[in-house]
């Protein structure tokens, strides 16, 4: 298995964090990470105030980064309609670390470090009050988002979203569980 197809890891039921390698430098990675354009290509648009206690808001239509491709039922709205999620920067530290609020019950954190040519990428999303049960689905979705990022920072072909979401989210909810049980 390749580095960066990695499982994330459950480091509390509360918490789960992937580690990417990227082509960087790393404020290309920052750009991808901050910049509206360029995090809609492989994530969620929407503008954010560069700022500790700045506001964000997140706007995802899975169409944009999965246009060929025909979704789950249950996503069929995220997909085609899309929906936002408005947020609040805890940490902007340009261009190492960016915290931001994410739904309602947790927190996403990106760092960045420059190693060579290379960036590692480290993301934590922790929820807020203990276990909660979305954190397997948060951890699918970041993993799956996050080979879109890859390839396209590497001028490759992007995979699949909703094929690879599917499985990692599987994947996920049955680490998850051994985990909790």
């Amino acid at each position: 298995m390749k580095p960066n197809d990695q499982p994330g890891k459950f480091t509390t039921p509360a918490e789960v964090r992937l580690v990417r390698t990227l082509p960087g430098p790393i404020e290309r990675i920052w750009d991808y990470l901050t910049d509206p354009a360029k995090r809609a290509l492989w994530f969620a648009g929407g503008p954010m105030e560069p700022c500790e206690g700045g506001k964000m808001l997140l706007k995802f239509q899975h169409k944009n980064i999965a246009p060929e491709e025909t979704p789950p039922e249950a996503y069929q709205e995220v997909h085609e309609t899309g929906f936002e999620m408005p947020g609040t920067i805890l940490r902007w530290e340009p261009p190492r670390v960016l915290t931001y609020t994410f739904d309602e019950d947790s927190d996403v954190t990106f760092e960045l470090t420059a190693q060579g040519q290379y960036v590692v990428l480290v993301l934590t999303h922790r929820a807020r009050g203990g276990d909660v049960p979305s954190i397997p689905g948060y951890a699918a979705g970041w993993h799956s988002h996050f080979a879109i990022l890859i390839a396209q920072l590497a001028g490759e072909t992007v995979p699949p979203f909703w094929a690879t979401h599917a499985k990692l989210k599987a994947e996920y909810a049955k680490v998850y569980a051994d985990l909790t049980t």
